[in-house]
């Protein structure tokens, strides 16, 4: 799996990547952390200041066909 971190390309095991999205997680209290489509990953560090604001960038991912990853939208 090809992992993007930080504007760099990473190769890794899909286990190896699990380990960093609960890392990613802790690091978002309310926002995107990560995005995931076919073999690749972007772990990001979008911080949104509401709910709403998550959502809609939410939408906007996965209208390009991405699985998103985000905190704060229980």
């Amino acid at each position: 799996m090809k992992v993007k971190i930080n504007n760099r390309m990473w190769r890794m095991s899909h286990r190896e990547y699990q380990g960093l999205l609960e890392i990613a997680r802790e690091q978002v209290p309310l926002g995107i952390y990560a995005i995931e489509k076919k073999g690749y990953a972007e772990l990001r560090c979008d911080k949104c200041e509401s709910i709403t604001k998550v959502k809609e960038l939410s939408r906007e991912f996965k209208k390009q066909g991405f699985r998103v990853y985000t905190n704060g939208k229980d």
